[in-house]
């Protein structure tokens, strides 16, 4: 059997809980890109600058990297479906709000609750995926990031939409979804028992002491700020409508999901996981200097964006199913360890992105973003000897 009709089986035969917990992901991770056709249309509207509009990114990934340190604390107390739906919750909430504010400070603090809701979630869906679909781990981390990248796709262009009747429309979309993931994973997913151990709030530190799972989410770390860059930044110099931006983010999206889930075990087991992410940082960081190089043109940048959406769809399933196999800590408190150190570390690029284009030329951000691969690949090389449990 070929690895991609197993791929295509691993999605298909799961069980109901596993589908209500990737359709919730899918909507959780269609808020990333949501709001990316939006942003121009925000700063116009709202008066406000790149930098300022790009701390929707930062304030919602901040607060999300900070309380993954709690998330694993929780979750062993009140367990992990109670746990994941009071994540959701707090999505709609601060979704609804952020639809409803009226200056551009208000829709960052209001992201940062929705990061905080986020965090919760996220946290505990990939250990939950992992505890309730068949097939084993590889089949899980194949359906979740399916669902990542189902959800990275269909974000941006119902988010160019959506934009295009109101900046509003984003927001208020996503608390409706989220209403309805909520109503999916407390219908279908079966109560989960309660970690044996109950975790402590130092738990992730801890976890970050093993050499392995520091070098991956230091690598994640720089990874993000190029991620980022390109995710917050580029719709500022594509000078697109709120439809065009979705339309390129939704084929963006398009490639993601499909190296993540066909392109990317492929590679894995020819090549390995260390030297198919040394190969993928590489063509990313070149991909960035690329689009500084041609920042004055649509066409460029458009291709760019685009085949930078299939290598991050290999990066990001790589460096998932690492994080599971890295560290000999219970799944959820090395997700929380290693998603806190990612996001808060790369909470910085989106507003730097907008800061470096105000204070130099629209070029310097990509460049940036670039060196900041390049830099990840060195963190990768100096901690490689403590991945030998990576296939």
């Amino acid at each position: 059997m070929s690895s991609d009709t197993h791929s295509l089986r691993t999605i298909l035969k799961q069980t109901k809980s596993a589908y209500a917990v990737a359709f919730a992901c899918v909507v959780a991770f269609m808020g990333i890109g949501l709001v990316d056709p939006i942003l121009p249309a925000i700063a116009q509207k709202l008066n406000a600058t790149p930098s300022q509009v790009s701390l929707l990114f930062t304030s919602y990934m901040l607060m999300t990297g900070i309380t993954m340190l709690v998330t694993g604390w929780l979750s062993s107390r009140i367990g992990p479906k109670r746990t994941m739906l009071f994540g959701l919750l707090a999505i709609i909430l601060f979704s609804f709000l952020g639809g409803m504010a009226t200056s551009v400070n208000g829709i960052v603090w209001f992201r940062a609750g929705w990061g905080f809701g986020n965090a919760f979630f996220i946290s505990t869906a990939l250990a939950v995926i992992v505890s309730v679909a068949s097939g084993g781990t590889a089949s899980a981390i194949v359906l979740y990031e399916a669902a990542i990248g189902l959800g990275m796709s269909v974000g941006p262009l119902l988010g160019g939409l959506l934009g295009g009747i109101s900046w509003r429309g984003p927001f208020f979309g996503v608390s409706v979804l989220m209403a309805i993931a909520f109503l999916a994973v407390f219908v279908l997913l079966k109560d989960l028992p309660k970690p044996s151990r109950r975790t402590s709030l130092l738990d992730p530190f801890r976890a970050l002491r093993y050499p392995g799972l520091f070098t991956m989410a230091v690598t994640a770390l720089l990874y993000n700020f190029g991620f980022f860059t390109l995710l917050a930044y580029s719709p500022f110099v594509l000078n697109m409508d709120e439809h065009s931006l979705g339309l390129v983010f939704f084929f963006w999206g398009i490639m993601l999901a499909i190296t993540s889930v066909i392109v990317a075990p492929k590679l894995q087991d020819h090549f390995g996981s260390v030297p198919t992410l040394f190969a993928m940082l590489l063509l990313l960081a070149i991909d960035l200097a690329y689009m500084g190089f041609g920042v004055t043109s649509q066409i460029r940048l458009v291709i760019a964006i685009i085949i930078a959406g299939g290598i991050l769809g290999i990066i990001n399933t790589i460096l998932t199913a690492s994080v599971m196999d890295v560290a000999p800590v219970e799944r959820a408190v090395a997700s929380s360890a290693y998603s806190f150190v990612r996001f808060v570390g790369g909470a910085i690029a989106p507003w730097l992105a907008g800061k470096l284009s105000e204070v130099f030329t629209a070029s310097i951000p990509f460049y940036a973003g670039a060196l900041a691969v390049l830099i990840s690949m060195l963190a990768l090389f100096i901690g490689r000897r403590h991945l030998t449990e990576i296939k």
